[in-house]
């Protein structure tokens, strides 16, 4: 009996490439997207559902229980980006991030996990990223965002081990994605005194992005946690750099870590 998947953000991406993968390979998807008639070729099914509002959470995943019996394994990829430096950032900016990035994931969490309980079985797999490992410049409310999403999974799983509910983080690097369209940043001010710095930060973002990896990477990652006996509880997924950084993180001293990450933005 195959898997049934439930993929939040799957409409481009991480979350499209994860959902294409898992359905060539026979599984049953569900992805989400905040307005799926945008998207009628799509691979698998794509259910209408916005991950900041509740009421559409448990809409969508009643939708799913109603048809399929249970949903096993819940991947939490929805997500959004942003950028500027933490002065500048807009605290309506701030709120609208965490509400989409960190809270999201928490109430799909909620909506999902009575039925998995119920079952005695599943698998919430939560992707994070490096950058809630590694800090960089302009980047602080997002790595906050991953940062927290991570040691949420971490302690999750230990809250969920005795209902046999697994709860993994994947953290990627670079992927080429459209995130970059969809991320707020504040704008490039000229009285700012970031200007300089903040220009150059961003435009080293933007390039990293352009020349990322192909996401599809990630989908054969999530294919081969579907299958794993003991899958891990964390997977970091980029570069050798990428993933190697959170480990010399804790091997240099701080002050040498710190001017190696600057000088690369």
């Amino acid at each position: 009996m195959y898997k049934v998947i439930l993929i939040t953000g799957g409409s481009s991406g991480i979350g499209k490439a994860i959902g294409e993968f898992l359905s060539d390979k026979g599984y049953i998807v569900y992805g989400t997207s905040r307005d799926s008639s945008k998207y009628p070729e799509s691979k698998f099914k794509l259910l209408t559902m916005d991950v900041t509002n509740n009421d559409q959470i448990n809409s969508c995943v009643n939708q799913i229980i109603d048809y399929e019996g249970r949903i096993d394994v819940l991947i939490n990829n929805a997500g959004v980006g942003i950028t500027g430096p933490l002065e500048e950032i807009p605290e309506e900016e701030i709120h609208k991030h965490f509400k989409t990035n960190l809270y999201g994931p928490i109430n799909m969490i909620k909506a999902v996990l009575p039925f998995m309980r119920k079952k005695r079985k599943g698998l919430i797999i939560n992707i994070t990223s490096i950058a809630g490992y590694v800090g960089s410049p302009f980047r602080s409310i997002y790595s906050a965002g991953k940062a927290a999403l991570d040691l949420i999974s971490e302690t999750l799983n230990m809250e969920t081990k005795e209902f046999k509910v697994n709860v993994v983080s994947i953290a990627p690097g670079e992927y080429l994605t459209n995130i970059p369209k969809g991320r707020f940043h504040s704008p490039i001010r000229e009285e700012s005194p970031y200007k300089i710095s903040y220009k150059k930060g961003l435009e080293t973002m933007n390039k990293h992005i352009d020349s990322g990896a192909d996401p599809r990477i990630i989908g054969r990652l999530v294919y081969k946690i579907l299958n794993s006996k003991r899958p891990k509880k964390k997977y970091l997924s980029g570069s050798f750099i990428e993933t190697l950084a959170p480990f010399l993180k804790f091997i240099f001293p701080q002050r040498l870590f710190e001017y190696i990450v600057m000088k690369n933005y």
